[in-house]
């Protein structure tokens, strides 16, 4: 689909954690922004340290709340 991010992180589940997928693919659960931004580095939008902006909407589709959400018990 044009102009969709590569990037998606699902609400929230009723246990804790977001499902992210990549280009699709399920790449593990986040409880923080810090499980999305290693996702990120691993799947090569991020080289080593390097920060990465979790608020950009070309690269990250928040559904369910955005990057402050993360719900659980």
């Amino acid at each position: 689909m044009p102009g969709h991010p590569p990037v998606i992180v699902y609400p929230p589940s009723a246990t804790g954690g977001r499902r992210v997928t990549v280009h699709g693919q399920i790449v593990g659960l986040a409880h923080g922004r810090g499980d999305v931004a290693s996702f990120l580095r691993r799947a090569g939008f991020a080289a080593g340290a390097e920060e990465i902006d979790l608020d950009q909407p070309e690269l990250i589709e928040w559904r369910g709340g955005d990057l402050d959400t993360w719900g659980g018990p």
